[in-house]
């Protein structure tokens, strides 16, 4: 039996995978990607317009502010509401308000109207869009997809991500440079409309919470938060997330202040720098999704932890120019095993019923993680230099990393990625200590 999109998933029943699930993961994969190709190529184009048009400093910090901040917030609430609408709608939803927003900004700059404050403005409307949109697709994918293949899609979902950050540059400069910044958004408006087509056709239950939800939003979120904090490993797997996405994430924004300092100012430096960076991740995004897909969700994570600290540290170290491609090489690598484990672990620990609040509580380090880091490397980089401030970063991610370990929920989960045990599964994804008796909700606690 095919699901349409609108059957009821019983919280104690085995969460069952709509058939045929791979013309659904084709559908679904199919439609994000073009999707999140038009969204990518807005963000630049947008970004160099206002910094073009500008040459203001704080333009640029206004158009980041308007860009990551929505979105940050709106993730808390984008979350409980995968946890109570149809994820699928609310997908399609928000991807038609972000073509709506971006259809009105374009119609306006054509009429001659390009005031920042505009242009700021249907940024803020795109990221508060995305606010809701991150959460309910990462709360989503486990819906359609079986168990014991949830590694193998995130995997191959990461590497489509890697694919499209090195490729939306490319194709914004061409559209930009050749007809002007009004047809990049034309094509966004076409590529939503494209992606929510696809996601038309994918079928997806609904949770039988979400029909019958008799909460408010208020008791939703402090459930949500509560939730996390009581689930020691989960609770441990975001406070790594979160500790290293600031120390890694941040860093990488002032890599083209360090070539330039040191190595030269040359446009294709930069050009390479990211070119270097984004083939790394889609190589590992490829790893992740073949050789290692069967590989410890524990072992990986704390492998690509500790490499990103070791090699932040080298790259402050590095004797040339290319050895330092090198390293960003190695650091891109890295991404997707960490990512799609980490991904991968949250979706198979966590109740289907609370996906949506945990995966907002991710999209909100993930959106709020890089101002905030920013607040601190951008000033510590005009006072020390890059080189050392890279070293004395990395020795802190080595660090935190040590003593993340030694935590009760760290150590549980190192134990889990040595050997299996009866709390485990062959993958080593460990039985939450601290979350009481094994309930009976299907995949997500027998995992295979």
């Amino acid at each position: 039996m095919e699901f349409t999109g609108e059957e009821i998933m019983t919280e104690t029943a085995a969460p069952a995978v709509p058939e045929p699930w791979r013309r659904n993961v084709a559908l679904f994969l199919t439609g994000q990607t073009v999707s999140l190709f038009g969204s990518m190529i807005v963000q630049f184009a947008v970004m160099w317009y206002v910094t073009l048009e500008t040459q203001s400093g704080l333009a640029v910090a206004l158009y980041a502010i308007a860009g990551f901040a929505p979105q940050g917030v709106v993730s808390i609430f984008g979350g409980v509401l995968a946890d109570r609408i149809n994820r699928r709608w609310l997908v399609m939803a928000a991807d038609a308000g972000i073509a709506a927003a971006t259809l009105m900004l374009a119609l306006l700059m054509m009429n001659g109207i390009t005031d920042l404050w505009l242009i700021l403005l249907a940024v803020g409307v795109r990221s508060l869009g995305a606010g809701v949109q991150t959460p309910s697709v990462q709360a989503m994918i486990p819906q359609i997809v079986p168990p014991d293949q949830l590694m193998r899609v995130n995997g191959v979902f990461q590497t489509i991500q890697s694919i499209m950050a090195l490729a939306a540059p490319a194709a914004a400069a061409a559209i930009y440079a050749g007809a002007g910044i009004v047809p990049v958004f034309f094509l966004d408006v076409v590529t939503a409309v494209i992606g929510i087509g696809f996601l038309a056709r994918v079928s997806v239950p609904t949770l039988t919470r979400v029909a019958q939800a008799t909460t408010s939003y208020r008791q939703d979120l402090v459930e949500g938060m509560r939730y996390i904090w009581s689930r020691g490993i989960v609770r441990w797997l975001m406070g790594v997330f979160a500790i290293m996405f600031v120390l890694t994430g941040a860093p990488g924004f002032i890599t083209p202040l360090l070539i330039a300092r040191s190595f030269g100012s040359e446009k294709w430096m930069l050009a390479v720098l990211q070119i270097a960076f984004t083939v790394g991740m889609m190589l590992g995004g490829v790893l992740v999704a073949t050789i290692l897909a069967k590989r410890s969700r524990i072992g990986l994570i704390l492998f690509a932890t500790f490499g990103f600290a070791i090699f932040i540290m080298l790259l402050g170290v590095a004797p040339n120019l290319w050895g330092f491609y090198g390293f960003m090489f190695t650091i891109g690598l890295l991404v997707p095993l960490f990512s799609t484990p980490f991904t991968t672990l949250i979706q198979e620990t966590v109740e289907p019923e609370k996906y949506g609040r945990v995966f907002s509580h991710v999209a909100i380090v993930m959106a709020l993680g890089n101002p905030i880091g920013m607040a601190v490397f951008g000033p510590l980089a005009d006072v020390i230099s890059v080189e050392n401030l890279f070293i004395a970063t990395g020795a802190v991610g080595v660090a935190v990393m040590t003593i993340a370990i030694m935590l009760p929920s760290g150590r549980a989960a190192v134990a889990a990625a040595r050997a299996p045990s009866p709390g485990s599964d062959d993958n080593g994804t460990p039985k939450d200590p601290e979350s009481g008796p094994e309930e009976p909700v299907g995949t997500h606690t027998a995992l295979r």
